[in-house]
C-alpha cells in the first residue's frame, strides 16, 4: 500500500498546471482552493506562484516553456555546482537562485505552517532545489510533490535531503532520465510510477522496462512518434494523479 495523501497530490498537480498560466488565471485558482494570500514571482524568465492561508503554503514552480530563452538555455546547462555536501545541476540551481529571496521572505512569513513545494519539468528540480533550501533554512513541516522531473543533483546531495517527496513519472517521459545518470546525477524521493494503463504500481526493473515497451508500442500504432513527449504533458499527469487517486 502507499502511503500519500491522494488529496494534496491532487492539489500540488493541479498547482503545477496552473503554475504555466498568468498570474490572474493562477491567483483565481488559488483563490478558489481557500488561500486568500498570494504572490506571483518573475524574474528573468524563472518564475513561481506562492499562497497561504491559515495553515499552509504552497510554493508552485513554473516549468519549460519552449519560448523562454532562459528555460532552454537553464535545461541544457549541465555544468555540476559545488553545493552542500554534493554539486546541483548549474542550470536548474541558477533558474531557482533567482527567485529565492522572494521564496525565502515568503516563507519567513508563514513560518511555522505546513509548506507543499511542487513543480513540473523544469519548475519541478527548482521545486527541489527549493524545498531542500528551505528546509536547511530551518522550515522542518515540508512536503514535496514534483512531476516529470529531471535529475537534479548528485548522489552525496541526494543523500543529503531528508524531507518526504512523492516523485511523479508518467511511463514513458522522456525528460525524466535527463541529465544521465552516466553524468553522476541521480534522483530523489518516493517512485510514484505510472504505468502504461494509468494505474501507480511498484515495478521492478524489468517490469518497468516492459511496461515502457508496451506504452512505446501503443503510440506507434496510433503514429504518435514522440511517446516521451506525450507523456510529459502536465495534463497527463493532473488526469493521471486524478484517477489514481480514485483506486
Amino acid at each position: 500500500m502507499i502511503n500519500i495523501d491522494w488529496n494534496k497530490a491532487q492539489l500540488a498537480a493541479n498547482s503545477s498546471k496552473y503554475a504555466y498560466a498568468d498570474d490572474k488565471v493562477c491567483g483565481n485558482f488559488f483563490k478558489e482552493q481557500g488561500y486568500r494570500e498570494y504572490k506571483y514571482l518573475d524574474k528573468d524568465g524563472a518564475q513561481a506562484h506562492l499562497a497561504a492561508n491559515d495553515n499552509a503554503a504552497i510554493f508552485a514552480f513554473r516549468g519549460t516553456q519552449p519560448t523562454q530563452i532562459s528555460d532552454l538555455l537553464a535545461d541544457l546547462n549541465t555544468v555540476p555546482k559545488r553545493h552542500g555536501p554534493g554539486f546541483v545541476h548549474s542550470g536548474f540551481r541558477n533558474e531557482a537562485r533567482k527567485l529565492w529571496d522572494d521564496v525565502e521572505k515568503f516563507a519567513k512569513k508563514h513560518k511555522g505552517k505546513h509548506f507543499l513545494v511542487c513543480g513540473h519539468s523544469l519548475g519541478a528540480a527548482m521545486a527541489t532545489y527549493s524545498a531542500q533550501e528551505l528546509h536547511w533554512a530551518g522550515h522542518t513541516d515540508i512536503e514535496l510533490y514534483t512531476f516529470g522531473s529531471p535529475r537534479l543533483g548528485s548522489p552525496d546531495y541526494v543523500a543529503a535531503m531528508d524531507i518526504p517527496h512523492w516523485r511523479f513519472v508518467n511511463n514513458n517521459d522522456g525528460v525524466t532520465h535527463v541529465p544521465p545518470a552516466a553524468m553522476g546525477f541521480k534522483h530523489h524521493g518516493q517512485l510514484m510510477y505510472i504505468n502504461h494503463y494509468g494505474y501507480i504500481r511498484p515495478l521492478s526493473k524489468w517490469q518497468r522496462f516492459k511496461d515502457m515497451a508496451r506504452g512505446n508500442w501503443a503510440a506507434l500504432k496510433k503514429f504518435q512518434l514522440f511517446d516521451w513527449l506525450y507523456d510529459h504533458s502536465i495534463d497527463d499527469y493532473v488526469n493521471k494523479v486524478q484517477s489514481a487517486s480514485k483506486e
